[in-house]
């Protein structure tokens, strides 16, 4: 009976399941584009995985899987704003690192609003939701509030333990309380269990219990080129934790972009599959060229197989890395459709794929006031503001190489407004194709923001009617171009990527491909109707 029991309680990461014939390889990331800090977890034959989101709402995606490669997503976990306030929340501000778990029928999902209220869980019945408002929990482990990367561990004696950041007589260390989850109180006082092995930045902790062992995992160096993950264990939960000889088991930090284009992988978490092997998902991101430290996707989330030995340390993928092309066995693959290229905006609602940037305003948003058209009306907030919400939608840019199009009408009535599509990185760094008016003509403008730079590159007129806006995105660079009419595509001019990476822009997030609508100030008085939206990776 206790066998059965665990075996559904894939969160906790013991053995269960049945055997099942291996498929062949896949290809890193699983996840790509914008899905950092990933979490994941098993009931059965179904994983489930979270990602951090920041500063944009819906927060926190959710995705279903039946073989760790192939993922689909079937929701989010905060989609109220009575479980998100983010009205506050400045670019890479907002929802850090969630962890997702499963315990007797129930989902829960916790997670650090660092614009307020700081460490919350949500829980669920079905992981596609709805998911309950937040239950909050007060920490008080020595450093003060920033106390990040909160985990739940299930004991197998019923106990719920809390695992976070935080720091042990001055020195960063990782936290470890008993905790009531129905009510967020801690049932002990937070303590250290372990510092890490001396990176910077011990952070993202996961507990894990197999043959007897209590297992730590962290990610340490910060998230950038000097992450690693290691590992310590014990044989009681509160430690002593003796860290693994090994360690890191997993890090490219000695690893060149010239051999390997992934890099910063990091913040990691372990699941056992049904047919008893283990996988580990950890974050990491691709540089733009190999002899470029730049990176504009944001950090993605990649999966890695894992040998690990009854009563030994587990090794990952056999040499402590990663990479593209995973010529591995697998569990049998079962991909999901393809996303369509094109969005037609013929539903109710927007995808999944589609996020806002903090709490919108339903008021600008309409896909029913023009059937088979996305109506957005510009409002006072523009996109280099963080605060309020700038009337824009987007998805994440998930391909070095694609092709973006939208189909926009828009007339604006008197100077001040515009309408168009974004490549955004955040508030202080983006570029912008949009319309506006001038001398009562409209005209097509590129303008790029670059810190305190705000530079107008090229401004054509426009005839009346419907214009299409496209940019064409390479690793080193943006494209841009318009048409209307029965006439072909032009050129607008070329920008480089790297002026919006990661490492330029700094932050945690990754590019956006976006609509927008403003009116600089007031309340637009023109609306931009946008008739569809195609997103094409090469």
């Amino acid at each position: 009976m206790r066998k059965h029991l665990v075996a559904l309680l894939f969160c906790l990461g013991v053995a269960g399941g049945a055997l099942a014939q291996p498929g062949t390889g896949y290809h890193n990331p699983v996840l790509p584009g914008f899905y950092p800090d990933p979490s994941v977890c098993r009931v059965g034959a179904d994983f489930y995985l979270v990602n951090s989101s920041f500063e944009y709402f819906p927060g926190v995606p959710i995705f279903h899987s039946n073989d760790l490669v192939n993922w689909e997503q079937i929701g989010y976990v905060l989609s109220r704003p009575a479980q998100l306030p983010l009205a506050k929340a400045e670019a890479s501000l907002g929802i850090f690192a969630p962890t997702i778990r499963y315990y007797n029928g129930t989902f829960y999902v916790i997670t650090t609003n660092v614009m307020g209220g700081w460490n919350f869980l949500v829980t669920a019945k079905n992981p596609a939701g709805p998911w309950s408002d937040p239950i909050w929990i007060q920490t008080n482990a020595e450093g003060g509030p920033f106390i990040i990367d909160p985990s739940l561990f299930f004991d197998d004696n019923g106990k719920v333990y809390l695992t976070t950041t935080g720091r042990q007589a001055g020195v960063p260390s990782i936290q470890l309380a008993e905790i009531d989850v129905t009510t967020g109180k801690l049932l002990t006082q937070q303590t250290g269990i372990w510092p890490g092995t001396g990176g910077r930045y011990p952070e993202g902790p996961h507990l894990y219990k197999k043959d007897g062992w209590y297992y730590l995992l962290i990610a340490e160096g910060g998230t950038e080129y000097g992450h690693k993950v290691t590992i310590a264990r014990s044989k009681a939960v509160a430690g002593p934790y003796l860290s693994n000889p090994a360690n890191p088991i997993l890090t490219h930090a000695q690893v060149s972009a010239q051999d390997n284009p992934i890099q910063g992988v990091g913040h990691p978490d372990l699941v056992q599959a049904p047919d008893n092997s283990w996988w580990m998902v950890a974050l990491g991101f691709r540089v733009i060229g190999p002899r470029s430290n730049h990176h504009i996707l944001g950090r993605e989330t990649y999966l890695v197989p894992v040998s690990w030995p009854a009563g030994e340390w587990p090794v990952v993928n056999g040499n402590g890395t990663l990479a593209e092309d995973m010529k591995v066995p697998t569990l049998p693959q079962h991909p999901f459709p393809a996303a369509p290229v094109r969005d037609d905006f013929n539903a109710g609602k927007l995808g999944w794929a589609w996020n806002f940037l903090r709490n919108p305003d339903p008021t600008a948003y309409s896909l029913t006031d023009k059937k088979g058209f996305l109506r957005l009306r510009g409002n006072a907030t523009t996109l280099d503001s963080t605060l309020g919400s700038p009337t824009f939608v987007g998805r994440r840019q998930q391909h070095y190489d694609f092709t973006a199009t939208t189909a926009l009408e828009f007339t604006p009535q008197v100077p001040g407004q515009e309408a168009g599509l974004t490549v955004l990185m955040n508030n202080r760094h983006h570029y912008d194709l949009f319309i506006r008016q001038a001398g009562g003509q409209r005209h097509l403008v590129l303008a790029y923001t670059l810190g305190r730079v705000r530079h107008v590159e090229k401004e054509v007129t426009l005839v009346p009617g419907p214009v299409q806006l496209r940019v064409t995105g390479t690793r080193p660079a943006y494209t841009f171009s318009y048409a209307q009419g029965n006439q072909g595509f032009k050129q607008i001019a070329t920008i480089d990527a790297y002026l919006i990476s990661s490492e330029t822009a700094g932050g945690f997030t990754g590019v956006y491909l976006g609509l927008y609508a403003t009116a600089a100030g007031k309340k637009s008085s023109s609306d931009a109707l946008f008739d569809w939206f195609g997103y094409a990776p090469k």
